[in-house]
Order: C-alpha cells, then sequence, then structure tokens
C-alpha cells in the first residue's frame, strides 16, 4: 500500500491535461499514449510466433 502512495506522489495531479488537437479531434496526451500502447501491443502479439509452433514443425 505505502508503495502506491509513493508511486502516486510522482505524478503531478493538480495541473491541467495537455491534449493534442488536429483539425475536429482533441485528445488527451494521457489517452493517447494509452492507445498508441494498446496498438503497438497489437501488432507484437501479431508478430511474436506462437509458444509450441516450432516444435510441432520438427516433429513432422
Amino acid at each position: 500500500m505505502a508503495f502506491l502512495l509513493s508511486f502516486a506522489a510522482l505524478v503531478p495531479l493538480n495541473n491541467l491535461g495537455h491534449y493534442v488537437q488536429w483539425h475536429f479531434l482533441e485528445i488527451s496526451v494521457a489517452n493517447l499514449m494509452v492507445i498508441v500502447l494498446m496498438i503497438i501491443t497489437f501488432v507484437v502479439a501479431l508478430l511474436a510466433p506462437f509458444p509450441g509452433r516450432r516444435r510441432r514443425k520438427e516433429n513432422r
């Protein structure tokens, strides 16, 4: 519990958020980072080989 409280002190929450605006789209930087990390995770999951794939090819 003390670890979580010390971690929360690293991020100042009393400031306004930063926003990125592009034409009609306005999104906070924090939400944009979450979306980018989700896309990166999805692409890595698609490109990473399955664990059992190599063993199955060797047995054939």
